[in-house]
């Protein structure tokens, strides 16, 4: 489904938006708006009704679609288009859809959820009037190894254990989108992904004596990286040392992944850095201070990095402007 941001360039406000189509044109255009370009047909032109509501939460986007019978699709040439790689969860709140992606289909019904991958091509189809929650996060914003997370695309998880329970966080989201900013809708956007890397570990039941041995050990990189961001001295090399393995070997499971190991942990810092600069808690601490904790020693170069990836500079940025 549409989103009108992107959760790896939020706007500094992080402001909910609220946007109505006067048109399945305008519809259309709303979607080219989107995280990553879809396209858009509707066997009832005339008639077609859509609004979204969204909130932007770091590299989460959590966006709420309410619409008319009609189909959204992503294909090969639209992917070619934009080259980050998300993942979404739809939850289905009200009327059915069915989503397609790697010659399987999930027909979802109020309570269930689903999960897709932006990086391959997906249909979504409501043949009625549907609510939809959608919750879109890069694939890097969770430990378990991209591929595997694939294994479930297009699969429906029924309001049951642990899918109920996201499911039902996410629906209680949905109706507190208004009051999500500031530090605890931080918080919030990371209890959300801790959850759904909870329920997505259930779902494909990984445990060691399952999981390849490749895929094991990215999990368990990824793992060591987040433990070990503060450390300045954090590198590819000192991490493959700890895993017993070759740069070069560490370097191949990042790029399985579509990735690299230095890209991963400049994202992961920079990304604890910007909620600590909102954060109360720190607000007696310099911007300085603030990226040392996560690593940046360097404050020159910290600076430039975040400004490259956030549009602002880490001062403005904490100023909310």
């Amino acid at each position: 489904m549409p989103a009108p941001a992107r959760p790896a360039a939020p706007s500094a406000k992080q402001q909910l938006t609220s946007k109505v189509a006067t048109s399945f044109d305008h519809w259309r255009h709303l979607v080219a708006e989107s995280f990553v370009p879809l396209g858009a047909q509707t066997a009832d032109v005339d008639g077609f009704r859509g609004q979204m509501r969204s909130r932007v939460l770091d590299r989460m986007s959590i966006v709420e679609v309410t619409a008319t019978s009609h189909e959204v699709h992503r294909t090969p040439a639209l992917i070619a288009q934009v080259h980050e790689r998300y993942f979404k969860l739809n939850l289905q709140l009200e009327g059915t859809g069915l989503l397609v992606q790697d010659n399987r289909e999930a027909v979802l019904r109020p309570g269930d959820l689903a999960i897709y991958d932006t990086n391959r091509p997906y249909t979504l189809t409501f043949e009625e009037q549907a609510r939809v929650m959608v919750v879109m996060f890069p694939c890097d914003a969770l430990s378990l190894p991209t591929d595997y997370v694939g294994q479930l695309a297009a699969v429906r998880m029924q309001a049951s254990g642990l899918s109920g329970i996201v499911g039902q966080f996410i629906r209680q989201l949905s109706e507190k989108l208004e009051v999500l900013n500031g530090p605890s809708g931080s918080r919030l956007a990371a209890n959300a992904l801790d959850l759904v890397s909870t329920m997505l570990h259930a779902e494909m039941d990984l445990t060691p004596d399952r999981m390849k041995p490749q895929a094991l050990l990215a999990v368990s990189v990824r793992e060591y990286i987040e433990a070990n961001l503060s450390d300045p001295l954090l590198s590819p090399a000192s991490i493959a040392a700890a895993h017993f393995i070759s740069t070069r070997h560490l370097h191949n499971v990042f790029h399985e992944s579509g990735t690299t190991v230095a890209g991963f942990i400049r994202s992961q810092r920079l990304d604890g850095v910007r909620r600590d600069l909102r954060d109360p808690l720190h607000a007696g601490k310099s911007v300085g201070a603030v990226a040392a904790n996560w690593g940046f020693l360097d404050a020159a170069h910290f600076s430039r990095t975040f400004k490259d990836a956030f549009g602002v500079s880490p001062s403005d940025w904490r100023r909310g402007g």
